[in-house]
């Protein structure tokens, strides 16, 4: 087990101790042990015990009672907050999410209710001993993801679980015990019941990991993509022209993509590279072209996928700002194509944008997931010029302060407000950016002779 030096693994030890001290029984639980055996070091300790949520809050003197009646009792200390969980058995999962009914057991049985073997561990920190009533270490020795109990029992009491699921098993590359595979297949529709903020947050978590693209396609191959981003699984089958996409269709390509992707890639990155040709399908069309003659066509796909991948950031409650970047993402998602036909002050103004690097990211990931007629033959020419002209633009001066403002400019012309108005000073700020004005004198002979 990896030996973990960290002031919040020291305080949660401290916590544990309290408690034994105390006459009652308490563990580390769940995540934490798993990931102390795997070698990872965890960022949070949660914490089982034998002490009622009464007697927890009666130990420490500061708690948040944040689901006193499930037997959770939030421990406040100096380097962090820790779950201090009774150990409970759990009932009448009415809402497919949460138990409507909890009572107190033993460890054992505690062990028993939650989702996965390789969750069900405790360990005592004091002692180094592992408590292993559910077969986790065996299934983490063997790198399988198994439902602790009947895999059946386990998804209908929390329908998340099928989520869970998917995550744990490509986050941590490891493989589906065949009963847990076979139950996810068999209930994947029950994803519907679970609220559109804990889907997302879910997706979240595998789209942040390396195995992104893997997990997505285990969303697909056991039915859950469909209930859950139709708009996705729409784009199976969905051919493109061989001369430019020999990768394959346009799910192929958004996989392919999503393999491209650095290691390290934000979620924003992630979900715009995964929508980034959502709006292919819906636009779909077999058109003569005088070179290719009867091909595939998708004019407007990218409109369309900014719209749609709108609709799916809002229906799957991202933030106003996470949204707003991931539309912007799609919808320049081929920019760089205009970028030879740009005036500089046009190329300055857009280069300036603050998401540009997470745009050069989702533009490399899909040009290099677009083979040109041949396989893995790409053409990333564009993408490397624009690349160019960002440094560039990087290495020139913040563009200043326009030299006039909309009151001087009507009291210099004489005019009043009015569209003329901003018209001038939008030609003022394009010659200004491309320097050929560097003075408010030359400012003002430049309106003039407008």
């Amino acid at each position: 087990m990896k030996q973990i030096e960290s002031k919040k693994f020291k305080e949660a030890v401290l916590i544990v101790k309290k408690l034994e001290d105390s006459g009652f029984e308490a563990y580390f639980a769940g995540g934490s042990v798993r990931d102390m055996l795997l070698g990872i070091e965890p960022t949070d300790f949660d914490i089982s015990t034998s002490a009622t949520p009464d007697q927890i809050e009666k130990l420490f003197s500061r708690t948040v009672a944040i689901g006193k009646k499930f037997g959770v009792i939030l421990v406040v200390g100096d380097q962090g907050q820790y779950e201090v969980t009774t150990f409970r058995g759990e009932a009448e999962y009415k809402d497919k999410r949460r138990p409507s009914k909890v009572y107190w057991v033993k460890a054992k049985e505690d062990a028993k209710r939650r989702d996965f073997t390789i969750n069900g561990l405790f360990f005592n920190p004091l002692t180094n001993k592992i408590v292993d009533n559910v077969g986790g270490q065996k299934d983490l020795k063997n790198k399988v993801i198994r439902f602790i109990g009947d895999p059946d029992k386990r998804i209908k009491e929390d329908n998340l679980r099928i989520l869970r699921a998917v995550r744990f098993k490509n986050v941590l590359n490891f493989k589906y015990d065949s009963k847990t595979k076979s139950a996810i297949q068999k209930y994947a529709s029950l994803i519907q019941n679970v609220s559109k903020e804990r889907i997302k947050l879910e997706l979240d978590k595998i789209l942040e990991n390396k195995s992104r693209a893997n997990g997505i396609l285990d969303l697909s191959e056991l039915g859950i993509l469909k209930h859950i981003l139709p708009d996705i699984d729409k784009m199976k089958n969905v051919d493109q022209p061989h001369h430019f996409h020999a990768e394959g269709d346009v799910f192929e390509h958004t996989i392919l993509s999503l393999q491209k992707l650095p290691p390290k890639t934000s979620k924003i990155v992630a979900w715009a590279t995964l929508l980034h040709d959502v709006g292919k399908p819906s636009t779909f069309k077999m058109r003569d072209h005088p070179k290719y003659g009867l091909r595939e066509t998708f004019y407007g796909h990218i409109e369309k996928s900014a719209e749609i991948a709108e609709k799916i950031t809002k229906r799957l409650k991202f933030s106003k700002e996470e949204q707003e970047k991931v539309v912007f993402l799609v919808r320049e998602h081929l920019k760089h194509k205009d970028i030879p036909l740009m005036k500089l002050a046009r190329q300055r103004k857009w280069l300036a944008n603050p998401w540009m690097i997470e745009l050069f990211m989702v533009w490399k990931a899909d040009g290099e997931a677009s083979w040109l007629g041949k396989k893995e033959k790409i053409d990333l020419s564009l993408y490397e010029q624009t690349k160019v002209l960002y440094e560039e633009e990087l290495k020139r001066p913040k563009p200043p302060k326009p030299f006039l403002n909309g009151n001087e400019v009507m009291k210099i012309l004489k005019i009043k407000p009015g569209p003329e108005v901003g018209k001038i000073l939008e030609k003022l700020e394009e010659v200004q950016l491309e320097e050929k004005i560097k003075s408010k004198q030359e400012a003002i002979e430049f309106i003039k002779n407008i």
